[in-house]
């Protein structure tokens, strides 16, 4: 058995909000935290490193216990610890652990006072109106809570895109050296670069069935076969993830291609399309029907001959939505060359251990330039979110001097003075002017009243994107998934007045953001506001979550030229002084 990061990652997060509950020592549960986030930010598999033996107590705040503890995870498929506090705890308290607005203080509340231990008991005392009073719930958490519990159901089950990846391109890789396989390749949402992903579609193209399912079967992840037949199989990972595997020929491979991936809406309109030429369109290929009810094959081994048959351009992967793409297709207006990963050239929003950052600011910088980045904006936090230990003005002229001395040591990646500054109820800016001026980047970020009614929230971002001092609007709704949903803000005010300051809006990176969302990415486009593709790492391997904002770029109908970042130093900051 060989554990994703995901899985050891989530292991850790439990116990730590398993012991918070039973009111552990805080530096315990503090420890597993940490351990969580270290593992969760590793640049390659936990479970290669002890394959290979590697000393895990190198890893930064991870102690002898804790390593064995992550070795006997990765050997065993199984932690003692969260095992035994599992035993302890209702079966259903986890599930209270993973509803938005309820962290471990108020499920232990929950738990003492009203002995609510599952999502039903919670529904009932909250319909009751029975967590009314109870410390730290007012009669707004409670509506949180509620509006929670409604909307958990969609989204049960599914992965943050980020972290499904890690079962996807080992098992990819796994299958296309399957006996006789030539190709294996993930369809469905994930390569459509949907932000979550409820299962996985594979097709690998090979001759025969029967020894790719045999391959796929002994897979170390595959927890059970649930269904197999000669050209499909359906297995579930130890995860909980559900993975189809089909195979197929090679002369229908691009047609079985387009049909998986989707999405349904899409692969409506192009078989609409299709009928209107004569032609039937499916996972076998394109054919036209011929006398005597016999047809002849005319497209199918790749999907560009599945788009040329019917007298159109490929579509890429990402703009597959029935959002206008068929049309736009076939009237030559596709976005010429949409953005990609190789195309950003820097990254504007980053943090270090200065503030709430896991690294220093040189292994930060050495982190972008080994992953091609030829500009970094270090933007540690300022003072107002006093969590992150922001930088005060003597504190940030101290880190520039620092980043001068960094500056030295490098050969090609340049490093930008910046802040992420917040922006405070009344829309004005956590640092003062002055201080702002002396910056190279300033980004500006909501992260506290996020509650605020819509036009008091609107009218706080107008104000702050009028400061002449910003230059970028951060992670612009402030959602996180699952947990949170944006707060109430009208995009296209805020959109429209970047326009108008001349104010770039970011996607910002992060897994559980994904914020700017694809439809705000094409109304930025539309509006003329340049996107900011950032990853807010908060360690060197965050900066490979760019190449997923780049997929939601895509999915915004987002061209190089529509992406602040995609253009050399030198002409950002000639923008940026404009």
């Amino acid at each position: 058995m060989a554990l994703r990061n995901a899985d050891v990652a989530a292991g850790f997060d439990e116990v730590a909000d398993l012991l918070e509950i039973q009111g552990e020592n805080p530096f315990r549960v503090r420890a597993y935290r940490n351990a969580a986030r270290v593992v969760r930010d590793l640049p390659h598999d936990v479970a290669e490193m002890v394959s290979a033996g590697e000393d895990l107590t190198e890893l930064p705040g991870i102690g002898e216990d804790l390593a064995g503890q992550i070795e006997r995870f990765v050997k065993t498929g199984e932690s003692e610890v969260l095992s035994r506090l599992r035993k302890k705890a209702p079966a259903g308290i986890t599930q209270l652990l993973r509803l938005p607005s309820l962290g471990p203080k108020r499920v232990r509340t929950l738990r003492d006072r009203l002995h609510i231990r599952s999502l039903d008991e919670l529904g009932k005392a909250v319909e009751k109106g029975r967590l009314v009073g109870l410390p730290g719930f007012g009669p707004k958490t409670a509506e949180r809570i509620r509006e929670a519990l409604k909307a958990q159901a969609p989204t049960a089950g599914r992965l943050l895109l980020a972290v499904a990846a890690q079962y996807a391109r080992p098992l990819v890789a796994y299958l296309a050296k399957a006996p006789g396989a030539s190709r294996a390749e993930v369809a469905g949402s994930f390569r459509r670069f949907k932000e979550t992903v409820g299962d996985l579609d594979i097709l690998v193209c090979a001759p025969s069935g029967p020894p790719v399912m045999d391959h796929l079967a002994r897979w170390e992840d595959v927890e059970r076969v649930v269904a197999r037949g000669e050209p499909r199989a359906t297995v579930v990972l130890r995860s909980g993830l559900q993975v189809d595997v089909r195979v197929v020929p090679a002369e229908c491979f691009g047609a079985a291609l387009v049909y998986f991936t989707g999405s349904k809406a899409h692969n409506i309109e192009i078989r609409r399309l299709a009928q209107e030429k004569g032609l039937k369109i499916s996972e076998y290929g394109v054919f036209r029907e011929r006398a005597r009810g016999r047809e002849t094959r005319v497209a199918g081994e790749t999907e560009e001959s599945v788009y040329a048959a019917l007298a159109l351009p490929f579509i890429p992967p990402e703009l597959r939505e029935n959002l206008g793409e068929v049309k736009a297709a076939a009237e030559g207006r596709l976005p010429k060359r949409l953005v990609s990963r190789e195309d950003l050239r820097g990254d504007l929003h980053c943090h270090t251990d200065a503030t709430d950052g896991r690294a220093s600011l040189e292994e930060m910088a050495r982190g972008a330039e080994a992953r091609g980045l030829s500009y970094l904006a270090i933007t540690d936090h300022s003072p107002h979110l006093a969590v992150t230990r922001g930088l005060t003005p003597a504190r940030l002229r101290a880190q520039r001097k620092l980043i001068e001395k960094v500056q030295r040591k490098l050969e090609r990646t340049r490093l930008l003075a910046g802040i992420e500054v917040d922006v405070l109820e009344d829309g004005s800016l956590d640092l003062p002017a002055a201080a702002l001026r002396e910056l190279d980047v300033v980004v500006a970020a909501v992260h506290t009243g996020l509650r605020l009614p819509r036009e008091k929230q609107t009218a706080r971002i107008l104000r702050a994107l009028d400061d002449p001092n910003v230059d970028v609007l951060a992670h612009p709704t402030g959602r996180l998934m699952p947990e949170r949903e944006p707060y109430d803000v009208d995009m296209e005010r805020v959109l429209t007045r970047a326009e108008e300051a001349g104010v770039a809006v970011e996607l910002n990176a992060h897994p559980e953001r994904m914020d700017l969302s694809d439809a705000h990415c094409r109304m930025a486009k539309e509006l003329g506001v340049l996107v900011a593709i950032d990853s807010d790492a908060h360690a060197p391997t965050n900066f490979d979550n760019l190449a997923f904002a780049a997929g939601q770029a895509r999915r915004g109908w987002l061209e190089t030229g529509d992406v602040l970042n995609t253009r050399p130093v030198a002409e950002l900051t000639k923008l940026f002084r404009g």
